[in-house]
Protein backbone atom coordinates (compact mmCIF):
# COMPACT_ATOMS: atom_id res chain seq x y z
CA UNK A 1 0.00 0.00 0.00
CA UNK A 2 2.82 2.42 0.80
CA UNK A 3 4.14 2.08 -2.77
CA UNK A 4 1.59 4.46 -4.29
CA UNK A 5 1.89 6.86 -1.32
CA UNK A 6 5.67 6.94 -1.82
CA UNK A 7 5.24 7.59 -5.52
CA UNK A 8 2.82 10.45 -4.76
CA UNK A 9 5.34 12.03 -2.42
CA UNK A 10 7.95 12.05 -5.16
CA UNK A 11 6.06 13.22 -8.22
CA UNK A 12 2.74 14.08 -9.81
CA UNK A 13 1.21 10.79 -10.92
CA UNK A 14 -0.36 10.50 -14.36
CA UNK A 15 -3.64 8.66 -14.82
CA UNK A 16 -4.64 7.24 -18.20
CA UNK A 17 -7.15 8.72 -20.65
CA UNK A 18 -10.48 7.54 -21.99
CA UNK A 19 -11.10 3.83 -22.56
CA UNK A 20 -14.33 4.40 -24.51
CA UNK A 21 -12.73 6.89 -26.89
CA UNK A 22 -10.04 4.36 -27.74
CA UNK A 23 -12.47 1.45 -28.15
CA UNK A 24 -14.57 3.49 -30.59
CA UNK A 25 -11.56 3.48 -32.92
CA UNK A 26 -11.94 -0.28 -33.35
CA UNK A 27 -15.46 0.17 -34.71
CA UNK A 28 -16.53 -3.16 -33.20
CA UNK A 29 -19.66 -4.76 -34.62
CA UNK A 30 -22.38 -6.63 -32.73
CA UNK A 31 -20.52 -9.85 -33.65
CA UNK A 32 -17.27 -8.48 -32.21
CA UNK A 33 -18.97 -7.60 -28.93
CA UNK A 34 -20.48 -11.10 -28.76
CA UNK A 35 -17.36 -13.05 -29.65
CA UNK A 36 -17.61 -16.83 -29.76
CA UNK A 37 -18.88 -17.17 -26.21
CA UNK A 38 -21.98 -14.97 -26.58
CA UNK A 39 -22.73 -15.55 -30.26
CA UNK A 40 -26.18 -17.02 -29.50
CA UNK A 41 -27.05 -14.65 -26.65
CA UNK A 42 -30.70 -13.58 -27.10
CA UNK A 43 -30.13 -9.86 -26.43
CA UNK A 44 -28.12 -7.16 -28.21
CA UNK A 45 -24.66 -6.62 -26.67
CA UNK A 46 -23.20 -3.86 -28.86
CA UNK A 47 -22.11 -0.91 -26.76
CA UNK A 48 -21.29 -2.97 -23.66
CA UNK A 49 -17.63 -1.92 -23.48
CA UNK A 50 -16.99 -3.83 -20.25
CA UNK A 51 -17.88 -7.09 -22.02
CA UNK A 52 -14.96 -6.56 -24.43
CA UNK A 53 -12.69 -7.66 -21.58
CA UNK A 54 -13.99 -11.19 -22.23
CA UNK A 55 -14.64 -11.07 -25.97
CA UNK A 56 -11.80 -8.78 -27.19
CA UNK A 57 -9.15 -8.97 -24.43
CA UNK A 58 -6.28 -8.10 -26.80
CA UNK A 59 -7.92 -4.77 -27.62
CA UNK A 60 -8.21 -3.92 -23.92
CA UNK A 61 -4.56 -4.90 -23.36
CA UNK A 62 -3.52 -2.76 -26.30
CA UNK A 63 -5.31 0.32 -24.90
CA UNK A 64 -3.59 -0.16 -21.52
CA UNK A 65 -0.22 -0.57 -23.26
CA UNK A 66 -0.70 2.62 -25.27
CA UNK A 67 -1.45 4.62 -22.13
CA UNK A 68 1.51 3.23 -20.18
CA UNK A 69 3.76 3.85 -23.19
CA UNK A 70 2.48 7.45 -23.29
CA UNK A 71 3.63 8.02 -19.71
CA UNK A 72 0.73 6.97 -17.48
CA UNK A 73 1.59 5.74 -13.98
CA UNK A 74 -1.95 4.45 -13.35
CA UNK A 75 -4.38 2.73 -15.71
CA UNK A 76 -8.04 2.15 -14.92
CA UNK A 77 -9.69 -1.22 -15.35
CA UNK A 78 -12.35 -1.61 -18.04
CA UNK A 79 -15.12 -1.89 -15.43
CA UNK A 80 -16.92 1.46 -15.39
CA UNK A 81 -20.35 -0.25 -15.67
CA UNK A 82 -19.27 -3.46 -13.97
CA UNK A 83 -22.05 -3.96 -11.42
CA UNK A 84 -25.15 -6.15 -11.57
CA UNK A 85 -27.14 -2.88 -11.73
CA UNK A 86 -25.20 -1.64 -14.76
CA UNK A 87 -25.14 -5.04 -16.48
CA UNK A 88 -28.91 -5.57 -16.02
CA UNK A 89 -29.41 -3.47 -19.18
CA UNK A 90 -27.69 -6.26 -21.11
CA UNK A 91 -29.07 -9.19 -19.07
CA UNK A 92 -25.52 -10.07 -18.03
CA UNK A 93 -25.73 -9.85 -14.23
CA UNK A 94 -24.37 -13.40 -13.91
CA UNK A 95 -20.90 -12.58 -15.29
CA UNK A 96 -20.17 -9.48 -13.19
CA UNK A 97 -17.57 -11.08 -10.90
CA UNK A 98 -15.73 -12.57 -13.88
CA UNK A 99 -15.83 -9.25 -15.82
CA UNK A 100 -14.22 -7.34 -12.97
CA UNK A 101 -11.72 -10.05 -12.08
CA UNK A 102 -10.54 -10.47 -15.68
CA UNK A 103 -10.40 -6.71 -16.28
CA UNK A 104 -8.18 -6.25 -13.23
CA UNK A 105 -6.02 -9.22 -14.24
CA UNK A 106 -5.48 -7.86 -17.77
CA UNK A 107 -4.52 -4.41 -16.50
CA UNK A 108 -2.22 -5.98 -13.89
CA UNK A 109 -0.41 -8.05 -16.54
CA UNK A 110 0.28 -4.95 -18.63
CA UNK A 111 1.36 -2.91 -15.59
CA UNK A 112 3.78 -5.68 -14.61
CA UNK A 113 5.19 -5.75 -18.16
CA UNK A 114 6.03 -2.05 -18.01
CA UNK A 115 7.32 -2.18 -14.46
CA UNK A 116 9.65 -5.05 -15.42
CA UNK A 117 11.14 -2.82 -18.14
CA UNK A 118 11.82 -0.06 -15.58
CA UNK A 119 11.65 -1.33 -11.97
CA UNK A 120 12.48 2.15 -10.65
CA UNK A 121 9.06 3.34 -11.81
CA UNK A 122 6.11 1.40 -10.35
CA UNK A 123 2.93 1.17 -12.44
CA UNK A 124 -0.46 0.96 -10.77
CA UNK A 125 -3.89 -0.46 -11.56
CA UNK A 126 -6.97 1.44 -10.40
CA UNK A 127 -10.22 -0.50 -10.20
CA UNK A 128 -12.78 1.71 -11.94
CA UNK A 129 -16.07 1.86 -10.02
CA UNK A 130 -18.65 3.90 -11.89
CA UNK A 131 -21.81 5.51 -10.50
CA UNK A 132 -24.29 3.02 -12.07
CA UNK A 133 -27.15 4.27 -14.22
CA UNK A 134 -29.46 4.84 -11.25
CA UNK A 135 -29.56 7.45 -8.52
CA UNK A 136 -30.40 6.81 -4.88
CA UNK A 137 -31.03 10.49 -4.00
CA UNK A 138 -33.56 11.47 -6.64
CA UNK A 139 -36.63 10.11 -8.36
CA UNK A 140 -36.42 9.39 -12.09
CA UNK A 141 -40.18 10.08 -12.22
CA UNK A 142 -41.17 13.77 -12.01
CA UNK A 143 -44.72 12.73 -11.11
CA UNK A 144 -43.55 10.70 -8.11
CA UNK A 145 -40.74 12.55 -6.29
CA UNK A 146 -40.65 9.99 -3.50
CA UNK A 147 -39.90 7.07 -5.83
CA UNK A 148 -36.37 5.64 -6.02
CA UNK A 149 -35.13 3.33 -8.79
CA UNK A 150 -32.47 1.92 -6.46
CA UNK A 151 -31.85 1.75 -2.71
CA UNK A 152 -28.66 2.17 -0.70
CA UNK A 153 -28.79 -1.55 0.15
CA UNK A 154 -29.17 -2.53 -3.53
CA UNK A 155 -26.09 -0.47 -4.36
CA UNK A 156 -24.15 -1.87 -1.39
CA UNK A 157 -24.69 -5.47 -2.50
CA UNK A 158 -23.76 -4.68 -6.12
CA UNK A 159 -20.66 -2.69 -5.20
CA UNK A 160 -19.40 -5.32 -2.75
CA UNK A 161 -19.35 -7.91 -5.53
CA UNK A 162 -17.49 -5.55 -7.85
CA UNK A 163 -14.97 -4.48 -5.20
CA UNK A 164 -14.17 -8.06 -4.18
CA UNK A 165 -13.53 -9.07 -7.82
CA UNK A 166 -11.33 -6.02 -8.51
CA UNK A 167 -9.21 -6.74 -5.43
CA UNK A 168 -8.99 -10.46 -6.28
CA UNK A 169 -7.85 -9.53 -9.81
CA UNK A 170 -4.90 -7.51 -8.52
CA UNK A 171 -5.87 -3.81 -8.28
CA UNK A 172 -3.56 -1.52 -6.28
CA UNK A 173 -6.18 1.15 -5.68
CA UNK A 174 -9.95 1.54 -6.06
CA UNK A 175 -11.31 4.56 -7.93
CA UNK A 176 -14.92 5.55 -7.17
CA UNK A 177 -15.43 7.91 -10.08
CA UNK A 178 -17.79 10.14 -12.03
CA UNK A 179 -19.89 10.62 -8.91
CA UNK A 180 -23.09 12.52 -9.69
CA UNK A 181 -24.97 11.31 -6.61
CA UNK A 182 -22.99 11.21 -3.37
CA UNK A 183 -25.39 8.68 -1.84
CA UNK A 184 -24.37 6.21 -4.55
CA UNK A 185 -20.73 6.99 -3.76
CA UNK A 186 -21.33 6.47 -0.04
CA UNK A 187 -22.72 3.01 -0.85
CA UNK A 188 -19.55 2.25 -2.83
CA UNK A 189 -17.31 3.51 -0.03
CA UNK A 190 -19.25 1.54 2.58
CA UNK A 191 -18.95 -1.56 0.38
CA UNK A 192 -15.18 -1.06 0.14
CA UNK A 193 -14.86 -0.71 3.92
CA UNK A 194 -16.90 -3.90 4.46
CA UNK A 195 -14.80 -5.88 1.96
CA UNK A 196 -11.58 -4.57 3.53
CA UNK A 197 -12.79 -5.73 6.96
CA UNK A 198 -13.89 -9.13 5.64
CA UNK A 199 -10.59 -9.73 3.81
CA UNK A 200 -8.44 -8.17 6.54
CA UNK A 201 -6.65 -5.92 4.03
CA UNK A 202 -6.19 -2.25 3.33
CA UNK A 203 -6.34 -0.73 -0.14
CA UNK A 204 -6.05 2.96 -1.10
CA UNK A 205 -9.22 4.68 -2.31
CA UNK A 206 -9.55 7.50 -4.84
CA UNK A 207 -12.81 9.42 -5.05
CA UNK A 208 -13.70 11.56 -8.06
CA UNK A 209 -16.90 13.57 -8.37
CA UNK A 210 -18.52 15.24 -11.35
CA UNK A 211 -19.59 18.88 -11.53
CA UNK A 212 -22.38 18.68 -14.06
CA UNK A 213 -22.93 22.30 -15.11
CA UNK A 214 -22.09 25.96 -14.56
CA UNK A 215 -23.89 25.99 -11.20
CA UNK A 216 -20.80 24.27 -9.81
CA UNK A 217 -22.80 21.47 -8.22
CA UNK A 218 -23.09 17.71 -8.60
CA UNK A 219 -26.30 16.36 -10.16
CA UNK A 220 -27.66 15.67 -6.67
CA UNK A 221 -27.15 19.33 -5.79
CA UNK A 222 -23.96 19.45 -3.73
CA UNK A 223 -21.40 22.22 -3.91
CA UNK A 224 -17.68 21.36 -3.98
CA UNK A 225 -17.42 21.91 -0.22
CA UNK A 226 -20.53 19.85 0.60
CA UNK A 227 -19.31 17.00 -1.58
CA UNK A 228 -15.93 17.06 0.12
CA UNK A 229 -17.40 17.05 3.63
CA UNK A 230 -19.74 14.17 2.84
CA UNK A 231 -16.95 11.80 1.75
CA UNK A 232 -14.09 12.91 4.02
CA UNK A 233 -14.99 10.59 6.90
CA UNK A 234 -12.99 7.85 5.16
CA UNK A 235 -9.18 8.09 4.82
CA UNK A 236 -8.71 8.62 1.09
CA UNK A 237 -5.67 8.50 -1.16
CA UNK A 238 -7.16 11.33 -3.19
CA UNK A 239 -10.29 13.32 -3.92
CA UNK A 240 -10.93 15.06 -7.21
CA UNK A 241 -13.18 15.69 -10.20
CA UNK A 242 -13.55 14.12 -13.63
CA UNK A 243 -15.79 14.15 -16.69
CA UNK A 244 -18.61 16.59 -17.65
CA UNK A 245 -16.26 19.58 -18.08
CA UNK A 246 -13.06 20.41 -19.91
CA UNK A 247 -9.89 21.41 -18.05
CA UNK A 248 -10.58 25.15 -18.22
CA UNK A 249 -14.19 24.87 -16.97
CA UNK A 250 -13.12 22.50 -14.18
CA UNK A 251 -10.34 24.70 -12.82
CA UNK A 252 -12.32 26.96 -10.43
CA UNK A 253 -13.84 23.90 -8.72
CA UNK A 254 -10.48 22.18 -8.41
CA UNK A 255 -9.12 25.33 -6.79
CA UNK A 256 -11.83 25.26 -4.14
CA UNK A 257 -11.21 21.57 -3.56
CA UNK A 258 -7.43 21.93 -3.29
CA UNK A 259 -7.74 24.73 -0.73
CA UNK A 260 -10.12 22.76 1.48
CA UNK A 261 -8.66 19.26 1.68
CA UNK A 262 -5.55 17.67 3.12
CA UNK A 263 -6.02 14.67 0.79
CA UNK A 264 -4.16 14.49 -2.50
CA UNK A 265 -6.16 16.06 -5.35
CA UNK A 266 -6.85 14.33 -8.68
CA UNK A 267 -8.31 15.60 -11.94
CA UNK A 268 -9.15 13.88 -15.17
CA UNK A 269 -11.15 16.35 -17.26
CA UNK A 270 -12.63 15.82 -20.71
CA UNK A 271 -10.88 17.01 -23.86
CA UNK A 272 -12.96 20.20 -23.78
CA UNK A 273 -16.74 20.24 -24.23
CA UNK A 274 -18.46 18.06 -26.83
CA UNK A 275 -19.40 19.58 -30.19
CA UNK A 276 -22.86 19.33 -31.79
CA UNK A 277 -22.12 15.72 -32.77
CA UNK A 278 -20.95 14.67 -29.31
CA UNK A 279 -17.27 14.59 -30.32
CA UNK A 280 -14.40 16.19 -28.42
CA UNK A 281 -12.25 18.52 -30.47
CA UNK A 282 -9.66 19.76 -27.96
CA UNK A 283 -6.22 18.83 -29.23
CA UNK A 284 -3.50 17.34 -27.00
CA UNK A 285 -1.54 20.60 -27.37
CA UNK A 286 -4.52 22.73 -26.27
CA UNK A 287 -5.19 20.49 -23.30
CA UNK A 288 -1.52 20.54 -22.26
CA UNK A 289 -1.62 24.35 -22.00
CA UNK A 290 -4.67 24.18 -19.70
CA UNK A 291 -3.17 21.43 -17.51
CA UNK A 292 -0.02 23.52 -17.16
CA UNK A 293 -2.19 26.16 -15.45
CA UNK A 294 -3.21 23.54 -12.84
CA UNK A 295 0.46 22.84 -12.24
CA UNK A 296 1.43 26.51 -12.09
CA UNK A 297 -1.25 27.01 -9.44
CA UNK A 298 -0.15 23.93 -7.46
CA UNK A 299 -3.60 22.33 -7.56
CA UNK A 300 -3.02 18.64 -8.23
CA UNK A 301 -1.23 15.43 -7.28
CA UNK A 302 -2.78 13.10 -9.88
CA UNK A 303 -3.66 14.17 -13.42
CA UNK A 304 -5.21 12.33 -16.37
CA UNK A 305 -7.96 12.58 -18.95
CA UNK A 306 -11.59 11.55 -19.36
CA UNK A 307 -13.90 11.61 -22.42
CA UNK A 308 -12.19 12.39 -25.70
CA UNK A 309 -8.64 11.98 -24.40
CA UNK A 310 -6.18 9.64 -26.10
CA UNK A 311 -2.61 8.41 -25.50
CA UNK A 312 -1.38 11.54 -27.31
CA UNK A 313 -3.21 13.76 -24.79
CA UNK A 314 -1.70 11.74 -21.94
CA UNK A 315 1.79 11.91 -23.47
CA UNK A 316 1.74 15.72 -23.50
CA UNK A 317 0.15 15.90 -20.03
CA UNK A 318 2.86 13.55 -18.66
CA UNK A 319 5.54 15.62 -20.37
CA UNK A 320 4.47 18.84 -18.62
CA UNK A 321 3.65 17.17 -15.27
CA UNK A 322 7.20 15.84 -15.07
CA UNK A 323 8.50 19.39 -14.78
CA UNK A 324 6.58 20.14 -11.56
CA UNK A 325 6.60 19.08 -7.93
CA UNK A 326 3.39 17.57 -6.55
CA UNK A 327 1.01 19.79 -4.59
CA UNK A 328 2.01 19.97 -0.93
CA UNK A 329 -0.81 18.70 1.27
CA UNK A 330 -2.11 21.55 3.44
CA UNK A 331 -3.22 21.10 7.04
CA UNK A 332 -6.94 21.86 6.95
CA UNK A 333 -8.55 22.61 10.31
Amino acid sequence: MSKIYNALNNRILVLDGAMGTMLQRYNFSEEDFRGERFKDFPHSLKGNNDLLTLTQPEAIKDVHRQYFAAGADIVETNTFSGTTIGMADYHLEDIVYELNYESAKIAREVADEFEAQDPSRPRFVAGSIGPTNRTASMSPDVNDPGYRAVTFDDLLVAYKQQVKALIDGGCDVLLVETIFDTLNAKAALYAIEEVKDELGIDIPIMVSGTITDASGRTLSGQTVEAFLISISHIPLLSVGFNCALGADQLKPYLKRLAHNTSFSVSAHPNAGLPNAFGHYDQTPEEMQVLIKEYLDDNLINIIGGCCGTTPEHIRLIAEVAEQYQPRQLPVVS
